[in-house]
């Protein structure tokens, strides 16, 4: 059984579903503050951009998942981030008259300086509990740099954008090993080289990496997102799809509030696949977006998963998630822990 110590997963994570009033909107309710708020627009058939916001960047600053543009601003974007919530101004991104999802996650405000590594950052937000990191730092040229995390554990997923001109988003994933990444905004097969974390992976207190400018320019600005796996909360693994309507169960030890997953085994690439237990709240889930495009939510009659109290299940054949005999990766934050400390077990939907 998957015991864990976070009894209630919405004090770390949680999605945040709302109708956007084309002026200032205070949006509550999330159920702590939430340091990394990631924004997208649900029904705009012009396609509006993924946005991500956090408190160590500050606030009107954003990037976006499906560009490799610098950091914008954007005074009537996220304005401030509450207790409880965050507050958005009337830009088409995150409150006009369209309906919008946020994913929100917790780490510890803006953060302070963290000297672990051989480049010391310049803000670090950590939230060690439910292994959340969110590292401000900049570049120093050199191929074994290390970058200070604060997690207290290796980190099994992290997510580097440079932010002060054009650059890729660089994936590293733990099943992927990090001689390996993916990049983040676009559909590119996984690519083997030592330019992003110099062939090693995390350890519980530095990220390595190498001398790419999408990671390590010494006149470079970047943002890096890290994850530590938590037992009942978060998981970071692989599977092998089936390409069957009946389709891979993947184990989680939870029962999931978000799963994104990532085609690894082909020459062409795949999405970055994003689904969540709010949209449509229900079983079987078929309401999707993809990290690397600006596309409005998908809702193909192929794109079917089942969220269980444990982990989550393919009810679909589409390749972007569950081709016959292929890998995959995945990212997974808990609605609820299969069995939480006091031993209450979580139910299926």
């Amino acid at each position: 059984m998957a015991y864990t110590t976070i009894n209630k997963s919405s004090d770390h994570f949680n999605t945040k579903l709302y109708a956007g009033n084309s002026g200032t909107q205070a949006l509550t309710g999330i159920g702590h503050q939430p340091d990394l708020v990631w924004i997208k627009n649900r029904n705009d058939s012009n396609n509006q951009s993924n946005v991500l916001y956090d408190a160590v960047r500050g606030v009107t600053k954003y990037i976006s998942s499906n560009s490799n543009g610098a950091e914008g601003t954007e005074a009537a974007g996220v304005t401030a981030f509450g207790t409880d919530g965050f507050t958005v101004g009337n830009t088409v991104t995150v409150n006009t008259g369209f309906n919008y999802v946020a994913w929100n996650w917790k780490a510890n405000g803006a953060g302070s300086a963290n000297t672990d590594g051989s480049i010391n950052t310049t803000s670090t937000s950590v939230n060690t509990t439910a292994g959340i990191s969110i590292i401000k730092y900049s570049g120093n040229g050199s191929a074994g740099a290390t970058l200070g995390h604060g997690l207290g554990v290796a980190p099994k997923c992290v997510m580097i954008k440079r932010t002060d001109t054009t650059s890729n988003w660089i994936f590293g994933h733990t099943s992927l090993g990090f001689n390996k990444f993916a990049y983040l905004n676009t559909q590119d097969q996984v690519t083997t080289n030592a330019g992003a974390f110099n062939d090693t992976a995390p350890s519980s207190s530095v990220i390595t990496l190498g001398s790419w400018n999408d990671v390590n320019n010494s006149s470079g600005t970047y943002i890096c997102y890290a994850f530590a796996e938590k037992t009942g909360f978060s998981k970071f693994g692989q599977y092998k799809g089936n390409g069957n309507a009946d389709g891979t169960f993947v184990y989680t030890g939870f029962k999931p509030a978000l799963v994104v997953c990532k085609f690894i085994d082909a020459a062409n690439g795949y999405d970055f696949v994003m689904i969540d237990n709010k949209r449509p709240g229900y079983n079987v889930t078929q309401n999707i977006f993809e990290a690397n495009t600006s596309d409005a939510e998908n809702t193909d009659a192929n794109f079917k998963f089942d969220f269980l109290s444990n982990g989550f299940k393919f009810r679909g054949t589409e390749s972007n998630f569950n081709d016959t005999n292929y890998d995959y990766i995945y990212f997974a934050f808990a609605e609820e822990p299969l069995v939480a400390s006091n031993g209450t077990p979580a139910t299926a939907r």
